[in-house]
């Protein structure tokens, strides 16, 4: 696929792309809502202050987590179709909460609710993986990444002049981000009538059991329960920010605890319960695959997608403070950082796709990531401006598109469990988010880079030990095995009687 394909609005599949990177786009234009008019809500509610604006930034990316892991697992179930429409819809509602609320709880609660919003990214990954095929799959994940993320960018840009400006007055804000409500719940009623999961006669493969992702072997299992504890972790983790900041008694963050301890072990419940019986009857040789494969591509998002949040969030203060530039110089350099995702991971993408091995491409960008950072690292006063942001967009360059290089492999793990991979692979990037944001607030900005490069190489080195090359990864279709094709043919049977009842109503 070339670039000028992506204009070819005739051609179906890439109809499909378009309404699935609009529908990104639209989640995270929601989803980042909040930010551009935190100072605009200050000025306006009076009790409002900086440290509730920096829990409710935690609080906004919570339930992100866990949410990644339910949606991956019910759009292998019903399809990523009425999934996304439906998360769409459902996540307006607490938009429109939190744009007239008036209390502390409604604020908190309809931003809790709202982090779900951030699992959109899955869906559309498990939906452009049923349109295009593995030679241009890596391209296609780019381009749906890539531009979907860049909503975020969108509501800082959009959001201050909607408030300001078409709305005016103090109350201006609210406005602006109910219509970022609207918007999540009109395209999602769009998006339900105008896309299809799959190709006209080809079905949607899907797993056995959804509630826990199918491995071949007990040394699988033991790792899948092994990479499920830290994502309890970082959500502990974030909850314990919070009450460091006030916001959460000693004795609700140990209720917390318990609870997300209590969800953990139900989790680890479910892996048991789904794999026991299939690795006691024996997995056949054709349907095995390796889960050391998913571990190598969590530890990649870990690092590239959690190094970008963190970044993104620091970035602007440091160079504000590095430089002697003003609030609005500053934002403006950093924004390169944020901006180079409209090229930077569709590109990880296509590279992906043309050099021959993903896996090689991989260590490249995770390598490149290490070195970039470092730049980052050694940057001070004395350096000239320009090339301080040379450094920046070059590093930027790398991590971006190694999350293109990342998601061009995820659907090809194991094409069925497509969504269950991406969910945990999606999580890990908020994972890394909590665990570096965490860190930064121990060191100084130099050094919070030096550990962020040393996360990424600690992601390389995984890699290069675990990480391994997809089947059928430039062919034409994706590798299926006869259990595969069994669930194919089941779905297609139950497709048609269906077909067949609605005919005789």
């Amino acid at each position: 696929m070339r670039v000028k394909d992506i204009f070819t609005f005739k051609d179906e599949r890439i109809k499909i792309l378009h309404f699935c990177w609009f529908a990104f786009f639209v989640s995270f234009f929601a989803w980042y809502n909040m930010a551009p008019l935190a100072t605009t809500m200050m000025d306006d509610m009076g009790w409002l202050t900086t440290q509730h604006i920096a829990a409710l930034g935690i609080i906004n990316v919570a339930l992100t987590i866990p949410a990644r892991i339910v949606i991956g697992s019910l759009l292998d179930r019903f399809g990523p179709r009425i999934v996304y429409s439906s998360l769409l819809v459902v996540m307006s509602f607490p938009t429109f909460i939190f744009a007239f609320g008036d209390t502390w709880m409604q604020l908190m609660i309809s931003r809790l609710l709202l982090g779900s919003i951030g699992a959109s990214f899955v869906v559309g990954i498990r939906m452009v993986s049923e349109w295009f095929p593995p030679k241009h799959v890596g391209f296609a994940e780019g381009i749906y990444g890539g531009w979907g993320n860049f909503g975020s960018a969108a509501a800082a840009m959009l959001l201050p002049w909607l408030a300001l400006t078409l709305f005016g007055g103090d109350q201006g804000w609210r406005y602006a981000v109910a219509f970022t409500g609207v918007v999540t719940f009109v395209y999602g009623f769009i998006f339900y009538f105008n896309v299809k999961d799959t190709p006209d006669g080809r079905a949607m493969i899907k797993p056995k059991k959804a509630s826990a992702m199918e491995v071949s072997s007990y040394k699988d299992m033991a790792q899948l329960i092994f990479w499920t504890l830290p994502l309890g972790g970082a959500l502990a983790l974030s909850v314990w920010r919070i009450e460091q900041l006030g916001f959460v008694s000693e004795t609700a963050l140990y209720t917390i605890w318990s609870i997300i301890l209590v969800v953990v072990i139900y989790q680890v419940y479910n892996i048991l319960k789904v794999n026991l019986p299939i690795l006691k009857k024996g997995v056949p040789e054709d349907d095995r695959y390796n889960f050391k494969t998913v571990g190598a591509l969590n530890s990649t998002y870990f690092a590239n997608f959690g190094a970008e949040l963190a970044i993104v969030a620091m970035l602007p203060m440091f160079f504000q403070l590095t430089f002697s530039l003003s609030p609005a110089q500053a934002g403006l350099l950093a924004a390169s950082f944020a901006f180079i995702n409209l090229l930077a991971r569709p590109l990880g993408g296509v590279l992906s796709d043309r050099m021959g091995s993903r896996r090689s491409v991989m260590l490249i960008y995770m390598f490149g990531i290490s070195f970039g950072l470092i730049g980052m690292g050694m940057i001070n006063s004395g350096w000239p401006l320009f090339l301080a942001v040379l450094v920046t967009i070059f590093t930027s360059m790398f991590v971006q598109g190694a999350e293109g290089a990342t998601f061009a492999m995820v659907p090809m793990v194991k094409k069925r469990i497509t969504g269950q991979v991406a969910g945990m692979t999606g999580a890990y990037g908020n994972v890394g988010a909590a665990v570096y944001l965490t860190l930064y607030t121990f060191v100084t900005p130099q050094q919070f880079f030096f550990i962020l490069a040393g996360g990424a190489f600690t992601s390389f080195v995984i890699c290069y030990f675990t990480l391994e090359e997809p089947q059928n990864s430039f062919s034409e279709d994706y590798y299926y095995s006869e259990d595969d094709l069994a669930l194919a043919q089941e779905s297609d049977e139950k497709i048609a009687a269906k077909e067949v009842a609605a005919n005789k109503r």
